[in-house]
């Protein structure tokens, strides 16, 4: 099964790709995650969400920022610790890691160049204690793409 990717890079050889399917987790907080770590390098993307996971420093909210405490370390001051997206992407950037090492390239010099969150589809669930109404829980996609330097 070949899976499609939204960027398609010039030159194949020094990419690494990988790809997160149906995630339960908040697209809100993915969006926010993936505008803060692209264009950084994996190492660091590694172990910023690590100090996430660790509620040691907080991502940046440019959106979805209506009602929500302020955190030092950000610099606009607002921000959140998503910890439950942070722990799959965490997986995501490591199973690239695994990728990039598979084919060679060398990991220390990888930048991420593509990273975004998707909407997946929206699963249904009853409430609970017999209740009629239908819950919709939203699952994401998450792609990551990243360049030896």
């Amino acid at each position: 099964m070949k899976l499609n990717y939204a960027f398609q890079p010039t030159t194949q050889k020094n990419i690494a790709r990988a790809i997160g399917k149906d995630l339960n987790i908040s697209l809100k907080h993915t969006v926010m995650i993936c505008s803060n770590l692209r264009g950084i390098g994996l190492n660091d993307a590694i172990l910023l969400l690590e100090k996430v996971i660790r509620s040691e420093r907080a991502i940046e909210f440019t959106r979805f920022n209506k009602g929500i405490g302020h955190r030092k370390g950000t610099p606009n001051k607002v921000g959140k610790y998503p910890q439950k997206a942070a722990h799959e992407i965490l997986k995501i950037l490591q199973n690239l890691q695994s990728n990039a090492d598979f084919k060679g390239l060398d990991v220390e010099n990888l930048r991420i160049v593509h990273i975004q969150a998707q909407k997946g589809v929206a699963r249904r669930r009853r409430k609970p204690k017999g209740r009629y109404k239908l819950w919709r829980s939203q699952l994401v996609h998450v792609q990551i793409i990243a360049e030896e330097i």
